[in-house]
């Protein structure tokens, strides 16, 4: 593990861990939540990125924290949360956001890849909310999961990523139920396509960008900090009555009945 330089933290703090921070939604999560002046845990497998993100977050890098921590690794994730909280005495927030996909149809994904795929995008969640629930009892905090449009309804050739997603967002509705008399809020983001190194290759075709834009009402493909905004919401003061939602975050995507424009 290896850490940056972080501003002196109060009791009254709040304290945020951020799993996937290195790049897309997860930095700009990071991002956000340090600028509204949490003390934020960016964590993930490669420290380059991550000390890239509070290398460019100038005044606000002093309340970011570098840990690099794989989300689907059980015994790192329960030492990174025990770490936290003993260097900081509390944790308000979780967000996990790290993920991977593997295209294909049923019949293209070999083991292995579905293996990893549930691994980082379910285990990992399970993992790192079950590290973080008794601490967020003590705060009366709460979780945000980074689910997905896919999650919510089917897309050709991705059934691994599908099902992962679908069961990060009835996982979310689970813990929301059984930990809301412990205080804790427990709720979901589904983005639809959104400008991140994990879609480049999406988002550098012109003629799939057409395609989405003509499916999308908003006709364009989301920012990570669109996501981000509403992920900040989830975890304030504002949403203090909202647990157990998975709350769409792709211009529109998820209203249509899924005919074409006309």
């Amino acid at each position: 593990m290896t850490s940056t330089a972080r501003k002196d933290t109060t009791p009254e703090a709040t304290v945020a861990v951020v799993t996937g921070a290195g790049s897309g939604i997860g930095a700009a999560t990071a991002l956000r939540l340090a600028t509204d002046g949490a003390t934020v845990v960016l964590t993930g497998r490669t420290a380059d990125k991550l000390e890239s993100i509070v290398a460019g977050a100038g005044d606000i890098a002093g309340n970011m924290v570098v840990r690099v921590v794989d989300s689907s690794d059980e015994s790192a994730v329960a030492e990174l949360f025990a770490s936290v909280v003993a260097e900081f005495g509390r944790l308000d927030t979780l967000v996990n956001n790290a993920a991977v996909a593997t295209p294909g149809a049923v019949t293209e994904t070999d083991t292995a890849d579905w293996a990893q795929v549930m691994r980082v995008d379910v285990d990992g969640v399970f993992f790192g909310c079950r590290a973080a629930v008794p601490h967020l009892v003590e705060t009366g905090g709460s979780i945000v999961n980074v689910a997905s449009v896919s999650g919510m309804g089917g897309d050709w050739n991705n059934v691994a990523y599908n099902a992962a997603k679908g069961a990060v967002v009835n996982m979310t509705r689970a813990m929301a139920m059984d930990h809301a008399a412990d205080g804790v809020r427990v709720n979901a983001v589904s983005p639809s396509l959104t400008m991140t190194d994990m879609t480049a290759g999406m988002t550098d075709d012109e003629d799939l960008m057409a395609r989405f834009a003509d499916r999308i009402p908003m006709g364009r493909a989301g920012q990570p900090e669109e996501v981000a905004d509403v992920i900040a919401f989830l975890t304030g003061p504002d949403a203090r009555f909202v647990t157990g939602v998975n709350l769409p975050v792709d211009g529109g995507l998820s209203a249509s009945n899924g005919q074409p424009r006309m």
